[in-house]
């Protein structure tokens, strides 16, 4: 046997140019951004290119980085050991995500609760027009349950070898997932009370905006598995990327139920 074969499960990644790029992109993407909302250094306000640089170049890094990895899955570089860490990450990934909503779930109750503590009126503020929940909350709720199953039911298909109805699964899952950010804008532009200005308002549109946005990013992952799954990718034993997909579109349900519960009816004015 060669003195240079493998002798271990661990995949040594080979040079990439990926992580410098996305790192710079990230930062010429926050410094826009803070240009863009201030003005700095020349940089007149409301400019956006080079914020909308940094976004172009960290869609190219995950187009070029995920590739990579999807070519090293099948040079057969992703063993068991390999996948469990990617698994690994995934959770670790997701755990980030919820502390992330955490912060504007928080933000959000102390808002509410020093409202009521300090006697400075009412949460929200009085003459919020707010979302009648059963409306369309109520119905873009029923939207991501179902579409919680459909996920589900493509990736236990998956798992069987029925490939057709996993490629039926997935495809209601995007479609319920593009449904559900119809609505959402539906609902945006008929608010009664706009972004600046109040507690209130500032956190309702960051929550539910940001969840909207993690709706978006993962109807785009579960698009590109069913592109995947119609181009003859995955297996019964293979399919970590699918899998990783469904557990975020999970995890964007859940925060929605959270939002939904709290944010549309609790305080509800």
């Amino acid at each position: 046997m060669s003195d240079h074969a493998v002798q271990h499960d661990y995949h040594l990644v080979n040079p990439s140019p990926w992580p410098i790029v996305g790192a710079v992109s990230a930062f010429i993407l926050t410094f826009g951004g803070v240009a863009y909302m201030k003005g700095m250094f020349g940089i007149p306000q409301g400019s956006p290119w080079l914020m909308m640089i940094g976004l172009l170049g960290i869609l190219v890094t995950m187009y070029g980085w995920w590739a990579e990895v999807l070519r090293e899955g099948k040079a057969g570089d992703h063993t068991p050991v390999v996948q469990l860490a990617m698994r690994y990450g995934m959770i670790l990934f997701i755990m980030s995500e919820v502390m992330f909503f955490v912060a504007w779930f928080w933000m959000f109750f102390e808002g509410a609760m020093f409202s009521e503590i300090r006697n400075a009126g009412t949460f929200p503020p009085a003459g919020i027009e707010t979302f009648d929940p059963w409306h369309l909350p109520l119905v873009n709720t029923l939207i991501l349950l179902l579409s919680g199953t459909t996920v589900t039911w493509a990736h236990h298909s998956l798992q069987h070898g029925d490939r057709n109805s996993a490629k039926v699964g997935l495809l209601l899952t995007v479609l319920l997932g593009a449904l559900f950010t119809t609505f959402q804008a539906v609902e945006y532009s008929s608010a009664g009370f706009g972004f600046s200005g109040l507690l209130y308002s500032s956190t309702f549109f960051m929550a539910t905006g940001f969840h909207g946005a993690h709706v978006i990013i993962g109807t785009i992952c579960l698009a590109v598995c069913l592109f995947r799954l119609m181009a003859g990718g995955f297996t019964p034993e293979k399919h970590f990327g699918l899998e990783a997909a469904a557990w975020y579109w999970h995890f964007v349900d859940v925060v929605w139920l959270f939002l939904f519960t709290f944010v549309y009816v609790v305080y509800n004015g």
